[in-house]
């Protein structure tokens, strides 16, 4: 395939990844967004745990909530999957056109591990796989039940997976495989876990039966978490245009507190939707922001001046070959 080729499929990947991610984000937000602001309806109906009446686009809109189930179901049940599935599916996709078709140009560099395309693929890969068992598993013990703690474990997981990454991939690729192990862990988590205890719950209801509880706790949990999964996924995915970021040389640790900046903001816009107010934690995020800002700013080196012979044009070829060549070539 010819370059102007590739160049039109990954820009295709590329929108049709946004697409797909701005729906799935967008349900995502909505519906955590109705589940808190959910109250008792002003007439009591069995069965109905809550009601919210919103106006959009120039009509008026009752979203009704059950306890459990209703009485029967409709003849068309909208279920909301296919979202998440084709972001991941694109994602993927573009990882593999990107960093792995271009795996010497983009996964690999060599002053930072000498690997071949064959073994950073497959670290690249196994990334993916190990980091949804491993989460997958830690869902499954009494921790996920202390939300403190739990969301304590899996910042200090992923910071050790981004300072494991970036010492075998290029600083890009290892941000991206960072990402792409988040959204890994959020798709499954919908295929795996949400669907299927979906699944469940229409069946019981269409047997007569009580749903599996503990299924549906589950589901709730994965959901929450992908909740605040979502911005640290969606800075990653802008990244590339910051190389202040993922070029310093404490590139994992910066991701660290980009992340948290994240989660902070996603919470509080949780507690706001609940209608509970916090007045530190935007202010909090914010000034986490310009801590990282000052972090990265370029630093002078003193007595430094414009006026010296400067480097030879053969030590700037290099640079521009190693650096430049591979993106601007």
């Amino acid at each position: 395939m010819g370059a102007h080729a590739l160049q039109w499929l990954n820009l295709a990947l590329r929108w049709a990844h946004v697409i797909t991610g701005v729906a799935w984000i967008g349900t995502s937000f909505y519906f955590n967004w109705l589940n808190s602001r959910m109250h008792p309806p002003e007439r009591a109906e069995p069965g109905v745990a809550g009601e919210l009446w919103s106006v959009h686009g120039g009509g008026f809109y009752r979203v009704v909530k059950y306890t459990v189930a209703p009485e029967r179901l409709p003849r068309t049940l909208h279920w909301f999957k296919w979202e998440a599935y084709a972001t991941w599916l694109t994602g993927v996709a573009l990882l593999v056109l990107v960093y792995y078709v271009g795996a010497r140009a983009y996964l690999i560099d060599t002053q930072v591990a000498a690997l071949g395309p064959a073994a950073a693929i497959a670290i690249g890969v196994g990334t993916l796989v190990v980091a949804w068992l491993v989460y997958d598993g830690l869902c499954r013990t009494p921790l996920a039940e202390r939300p403190g703690l739990f969301a304590a474990l899996l910042l200090a997981l992923g910071t050790a997976l981004a300072l494991g990454l970036t010492r075998v991939f290029s600083a890009r690729a290892a941000y991206m495989h960072v990402g792409a192990a988040l959204g890994t862990i959020m798709a499954a988590n919908v295929l795996m876990v949400i669907i299927p205890a979906q699944r469940e719950m229409v069946a019981a209801m269409t047997a007569g039966r009580d749903p599996d509880a503990a299924r549906g706790r589950q589901a709730a949990l994965r959901s929450l978490h992908n909740n605040y999964f979502t911005l640290p996924v969606l800075f990653i995915m802008v990244s590339a245009h910051y190389p202040e970021t993922f070029a310093h040389r404490w590139n994992w640790l910066i991701l660290a507190g980009l992340s948290v900046v994240g989660v902070a903001t996603r919470h509080w816009f949780n507690l706001r939707n609940q209608g509970r107010r916090n007045a530190w934690l935007l202010p909090a995020a914010t000034l986490g922001m310009i801590a990282l800002a000052v972090v990265t700013a370029p630093r002078t080196t003193p007595g430094a001046s414009g006026s010296g012979d400067g480097a030879a044009f053969a030590e700037v070829r290099i640079v521009v070959a190693r650096r430049c060549a591979p993106c601007h070539s």
